[in-house]
């Protein structure tokens, strides 16, 4: 999946879609989008003001946190997995290294593989 097709798989296809699978490539590309968005904002709302980077994280958290459920999905575990990122010092180690694993072969209890729709 391209960054474009990640960008618009998240904003606009399935903003709020907890169900289904993400494959790596669209949970990575949108982490990336996300993250240099913030950076960016963060710098603009040092000259402006929070508002601007206020608004951006309330408008791309929703996607961030579906497809981060999505791409748990594919690799055959809950979406409260996430939680395990709340632990201190290990949890986002953990959290990182569960984003990263690859899919589970086939289809699981959440549905299809998206490499199969491909």
């Amino acid at each position: 999946m391209s960054f474009a097709d990640a960008v618009h798989t998240c904003l606009v296809s399935k903003y709020a879609t907890f169900s289904g699978r993400a494959r790596r490539s669209e949970y990575w590309w949108f982490s990336v989008l996300y993250l240099v968005g913030t950076l960016l904002l963060v710098g603009v709302s040092v000259a402006v003001g929070e508002l601007l980077l206020n608004v951006l994280l309330v408008f791309l958290i929703v996607p961030m946190l579906a497809v981060s459920v999505r791409r748990l999905h594919d690799t055959g575990r809950s979406g409260w997995r996430m939680l395990i990122a709340l632990i201190p010092v290990v949890g986002p180690v953990l959290y990182l290294v569960g984003m990263a694993v690859g899919s589970a072969p086939g289809a699981n209890r959440y549905g299809p593989s998206p490499k199969a729709a491909d």
